[in-house]
């Protein structure tokens, strides 16, 4: 199951692969809504055949696995480290390049 999340203020595409146990994707969840980020939530905890393609995705294992502009940039100590160095937004406010149809 996924779940857009509703806040607005960036221009990039951002998906978070999680759990709903998952503490790390709690906080990765945290981090994103304090900065009115935009993101598609998607649930794998209950879905082999969804985790097996976030694992092809991103080349991981764990949750979360987040994607900024269909590019993987980590689980929530990534993000975090990103924010901390001030890079995050920068990730945020770049829009997705078009795909040109494809």
């Amino acid at each position: 199951m996924s779940d857009a999340n509703s806040n607005s203020g960036s221009t990039a595409s951002v998906k978070l692969y999680g759990t709903s146990i998952c503490g790390y994707c709690a906080a990765a969840r945290r981090l994103l809504d304090s900065k009115g980020v935009a993101y598609e939530d998607i649930d794998v905890g209950r879905d082999p055949e969804l985790r097996r393609h976030m694992e092809q995705l991103s080349g991981g294992r764990t949750v979360p696995q987040i994607f900024i502009n269909d590019k993987p940039v980590g689980g929530y100590d990534d993000i975090a480290a990103l924010e901390q160095a001030g890079e995050l937004d920068k990730l945020l406010a770049t829009r997705q390049p078009d795909s040109g149809g494809i």
